[in-house]
């Protein structure tokens, strides 16, 4: 029995370390694009190069969040995943008809 229980042990140490090493690297890639997105406004590039790149950085950045962060990758968060997703794409709807409907 305390050799089941040992091996259970180091499994989730090993899984908890797993873990923090992704939180940390999703962490330092954040900061990076970041700064990245502060060195293209400061550095005055043109803004139909600037804008889409840091809305894609945005979402690249708000993915991290969800997938490591708020644990959205582990098993058992399917409804808070089909709600967010929902919420999303009901967000997007609205912008699209409202963007639609100013344009014509």
């Amino acid at each position: 029995m305390a050799n089941k229980t040992s091996e259970s042990f180091e499994f989730a140490k090993k899984k908890n370390k797993e873990e923090m090493k992704h939180h940390l690297i999703t962490f330092a890639s954040m900061i990076v694009f970041t700064l990245i997105a502060f060195g293209m406004v400061i550095g005055d590039f043109h803004r139909l190069f600037t804008i889409p790149v840091i809305i894609l950085m945005a979402v690249v950045q708000v993915a991290f969040q969800l997938y490591y962060f708020m644990h959205m990758s582990h098993k058992g968060h399917g409804l808070p995943a089909l709600m967010l997703y929902s919420g999303v794409g009901v967000a997007f709807l609205t912008i699209l008809a409202m963007q639609t409907i100013v344009w014509w």
